[in-house]
């Protein structure tokens, strides 16, 4: 556990709702990046605040047969921080692969590779021994000429490695017959920020990424006949499909319809890309912090496009890429669509960020910038919920910025309650409340540590816990108690103040207080940073004047609404809520009355995103 303290200094104390509002713990480190003026208590980027950024022009060449990947990346690096560097850091995220690694799983020991293979690394024009370096797992330190603030290096790299087949993490090999889903393909320049210096963190398969924003141009090679999809716009669609082909996806970006770009009949004729030995497929990107591409040279090909900005009637195109064999991806597109459609206008009622997403059939369930890696399913409600979770994160991490490394519930928890809400928008008759049972039962226990624990300090069920239902029952609880209206306000604040940077968890509480007005670290100290758990009882039942008054006792420390359930004697229900604010004052106990509409037969304390630790004290029967 990392050692917290409490802020006193004035500055932070005076963050605009009274001289002497609670504060939240905070460790050194981080508070010394506020000190510095690089954040601002009022959740804005402070007027110090920087970040560096890489340029990539990428060129792969990639072989499905021997699944050979190699390559050159020329990086423009921008050092825009206050520091001298002496190094650089690079990552090489597929040694997460290489023989001795340490991985947080095991993988086919056919999978073992040499890791990635450097033929040459220069920086501004100085030639390093590539056969000197001293690579360390996924990272790699090189020392370098001091680069000042404001300098620039440019790097020029050349390499290759084989890609996975048997074993698929993220990335890989998907079918026999050669589909694959390729990223963390390139070394990159890992971030050097304001809180950590340079993000030393090991790529070990569990915890996820950490990039600065960046333009990418990439141009990737492949055998004719395979497409290629991926993060960015394809600038030469007619250069490597054939025309009626590039045509179709011209015109699925300008039309509300589902079309196919490639169909059944499509894939049996063949010749569907231009028929030479090989093809370049080249994309652009701007302002993303990663690039992925997926090929294969037997998948249908969906799309549809939608107005996601009203204002200047910017439309965003939905891919999916399938296997025919697998059915359940033949309703994607419609999911998809819908999912980009419900963030852009219900929640969190954003404009979708990019020109595209790509939906393709792999062997995982991960995300990237304009690109989802989604396995197929049997069942419909768990394609629809893998769908619009994994699209969701195209703003929580993707637009945003966040440092999944450290902080899996700053992105994990928000898809987790986008897949909540764009679920029963998609379909009304599911009720998604992914990971809300095994909260109820695990809180408390030994596993269950505080949201803000590290990830990099957590795994398995705690990372779960910490991950995914738990911050996402906090965003749900404050969005109970500010209101659709002036939550979406706050939210807005944040998004608005930190896409494109590197928001980190301060500033995310501080953000949505400056944007709502108030001051909720009340409830960000109770459930992103102390023990507990939740657990409501019926704690006395009256009936008078015919009214009953109903106390609710909180047994647990954790803040959760209070949703009671009448049951009457004909079975019909009345249903009774309170947001988290009753609990704001630190006291025990609530109260509900309400007049019945006939004869009472049970009183019950359930909601289905209300956990309860203990149920068997949930439940009144009237005599």
């Amino acid at each position: 556990m990392f050692k917290q303290k409490l802020i006193l200094t004035a500055a932070l104390l005076a963050t605009g709702f009274g001289g002497f509002a609670q504060q939240l713990p905070m460790p050194r480190n981080i508070e010394q990046a506020y000190a510095s003026g690089t954040r601002s208590a009022d959740g804005r980027p402070g007027q110090n605040y920087w970040q560096n950024t890489a340029d990539y022009n990428i060129k792969v060449a990639y072989n499905p047969e021997t699944r050979l990947l190699n390559g050159t990346v020329d990086i423009a690096y921008t050092n825009n921080s206050p520091d001298t560097l002496k190094q650089i850091l690079f990552k090489l995220y597929p040694n997460v692969y290489q023989k001795g690694a340490a991985r947080a799983s095991s993988i086919d020991p056919a999978d073992a590779s040499e890791g990635v293979q450097l033929s040459k690394l220069s920086i501004n024009n100085a030639a390093q021994d590539v056969s000197k370096l001293r690579v360390s797992g996924t990272n790699l330190p090189v020392r370098i000429q001091p680069l000042a603030p404001k300098g620039k290096a440019n790097i020029s790299i050349a390499y290759s490695y084989t890609l996975n087949e048997g074993s698929h993490n993220r990335t890989g090999q998907v079918d026999e017959e050669g589909a694959t889903f390729i990223a963390y393909f390139f070394p990159r320049v890992a971030v050097y920020d304001d809180i950590d210096g340079w993000n030393r963190n090991p790529y070990n398969g569990s915890q996820e990424f950490y990039n600065d924003f960046s333009d990418f141009h990439t141009e990737i090679t492949v055998p004719k006949d395979f497409v290629v999809w991926a993060t960015g716009d394809l600038t030469n669609a007619h250069e490597v499909l054939q025309k009626k082909y590039a045509k179709r996806l011209e015109q699925a970006g300008k039309k509300d319809a589902i079309v196919y770009v490639v169909d059944s009949t499509d894939l049996k004729k063949g010749g569907i890309t231009a028929q030479q030995a090989t093809n370049t497929w080249k994309f652009d990107a701007k302002n993303v912090v990663d690039f992925a591409f997926a090929t294969s040279d037997h998948y249908l090909w969906k799309a549809t496009s939608l107005v996601v900005d009203p204002k200047t009637k910017r439309r965003t195109r939905v891919d999916v890429a399938f296997n025919p064999k697998h059915k359940d991806f033949e309703e994607v597109a419609s999911f998809g669509r819908k999912t980009v459609e419900a963030m852009s206008y219900t929640f969190p009622k954003w404009p979708f960020p990019y020109s595209h997403i790509s939906v393709f059939d792999g062997l995982d369930q991960m995300e990237y910038p304009m690109m989802v890696n989604d396995n197929p399913l049997e069942n419909r409600e768990d394609v629809i919920m893998l769908t619009d979770h994994e699209i969701f994160h195209t703003m929580f991490p993707f637009y945003m910025g966040i440092n999944e490394t450290k902080y899996g519930w700053m992105d994990e928890g928000w898809a987790t309650i986008g897949e909540w809400i764009v679920t029963p928008i998609i379909d009304p008759s599911i009720t998604d409340d992914y990971g809300v049972a095994p909260y109820g039962a695990l809180a408390g226990t030994e596993v269950d540590l505080p949201i803000n624990t590290l990830t990099t300090q957590q795994s398995g069920t705690s990372m779960f816990l910490n991950s995914y239902p738990k911050p996402a029952l906090g965003y749900l609880y404050v969005k109970d108690m500010l209101g659709d209206e002036l939550f979406t306000k706050a939210l807005h604040n944040y998004i608005a103040q930190w896409n494109g940077k590197h928001p980190q968890p301060y500033d995310f509480f501080n953000a949505m207080n400056t944007g709502a007005g108030r001051n909720m670290n009340w409830f960000w100290q109770r459930w992103f940073f102390d023990n507990g758990y939740p657990d409501l009882a019926i704690a006395d039942v009256k009936q008078q004047n015919n009214e009953y008054q109903v106390t609710v006792e909180a047994k647990g420390t954790k803040p959760v609404p209070v949703d009671l359930v009448i049951t009457y004697a004909d079975g019909s229900i009345e249903k009774l809520h309170k947001d988290v604010s009753v609990w704001e004052k630190g006291n025990k106990t609530t109260s509900l009355s309400f007049k019945p509409k006939q004869q009472v037969k049970q009183l019950e304390l359930k909601g289905t995103h209300v956990p309860d630790s203990n149920k068997a004290d949930n439940v009144y029967l009237v005599k």
